[in-house]
């Protein structure tokens, strides 16, 4: 994994979140507004796990893991997200938003994603963008 394509993953994912953002601003009432952004929650997600996969790639911590539950394990003992257990219940609601289309389900979901995932995905922006800055300061004066 290359610093060009790592760059462009974040950024995908920046936006991913930009447009989650947009979506929970708006009457929560509305039952399209849950579903856009179940919707977006999923494209966010997706992107989160493959960033942080490409990220952990990149700093040599470990090409071998594969599965978002791998990549969330690695990427929480590396210190990049604050709480394990929020991942992990991604990982499941994130199955159950995939398979199942209930009407309670999503509101349930919708819920979280405002609460626990918003913020989580919020965080993991700021910590990857430190340590990415970090990287390229560090990166600079070594080369000097």
């Amino acid at each position: 994994m290359d610093k060009i394509r790592l760059m462009e993953k974040y950024e995908d994912f920046s936006n991913a979140l930009e447009r989650l953002s947009e979506v929970l601003e708006r009457d929560e009432n509305d039952s399209i507004v849950v579903d856009a952004c179940i919707q977006r929650f999923e494209f966010t997600y997706e992107l989160s796990w493959k960033l942080l996969k490409a990220f952990l790639s990149y700093s040599g911590i470990s090409d071998e893991i594969n599965t978002p539950r791998q990549v969330f394990k690695s990427a929480y003992s590396f210190g990049l997200l604050e709480d394990g257990k929020v991942w992990i219940e991604m990982i499941e609601d994130r199955n159950l938003t995939s398979h199942t289309y209930d009407q309670k389900i999503a509101k349930m979901i919708f819920e979280k994603i405002k609460e626990k995932y918003y913020p989580a995905f919020f965080k993991l922006r700021e910590k990857l963008s430190e340590e990415l800055k970090y990287e390229s300061w560090f990166r600079s004066k070594n080369t000097q």
